[in-house]
C-alpha cells in the first residue's frame, strides 16, 4: 500500500472525524453527559477554589482518562453489536470489563477529586470572618 502524501486538508478532515466522535458521545451515550456536568463542576470549583498548578494538572489528566475510557467503551459496544447483535457470552464479559475500565476511572477520579478539594473547601469554611 503506497504512503498518501501529506496534506493539510486531510488533517483538517481526521480532526472533523474526532470532533464528530466527540460529539456522537455526548449525544447518544447518556453516562458522557454525566461526566462532562462533573467535569465543568470540577473546572468551576477549581477556579473558584484557586488550585496549583499541580493540582490542576492531576484534575485535568482525570477528566481526560474519563473520557478516554469512556470513548473506548461506546466503541467497543458499537463494534461488538455490528459484529453480533445476539447475546454472547464473551462479547458480554468484554462489554462488561469495558462498562468496569470507566467506572474504576470514575470513582478514582472522584476519590483524588476529594482529596483536592474537601481540604480547601474545609479551609474555606472555617477561615471565614464570622459576621455579627
Amino acid at each position: 500500500m503506497k504512503a498518501k502524501k501529506f496534506s493539510f486538508k486531510s488533517r483538517l478532515a481526521s480532526f472533523r472525524f474526532a470532533m464528530n466522535g466527540l460529539w456522537s458521545l455526548l449525544k447518544y451515550e447518556h453516562n458522557s453527559r454525566i461526566h462532562l456536568a462533573v467535569a465543568i463542576t470540577a473546572i468551576i470549583l477549581g477556579m473558584m477554589l484557586k488550585l496549583n498548578s499541580y493540582e490542576w494538572s492531576i484534575i485535568i489528566i482525570l477528566i481526560g482518562i474519563v473520557f478516554i475510557t469512556e470513548l473506548l467503551n461506546s466503541a467497543l459496544e458499537s463494534l461488538a453489536d455490528v459484529t453480533n447483535p445476539d447475546l454472547n457470552e464473551l462479547i458480554k464479559k468484554a462489554k462488561d470489563y469495558s462498562a468496569a475500565a470507566v467506572l474504576v476511572s470514575a470513582i478514582i477520579s472522584v476519590v483524588i477529586g476529594m482529596i483536592i478539594f474537601i481540604p480547601r473547601i474545609l479551609n474555606l469554611i472555617f477561615t471565614l470572618p464570622v459576621i455579627k
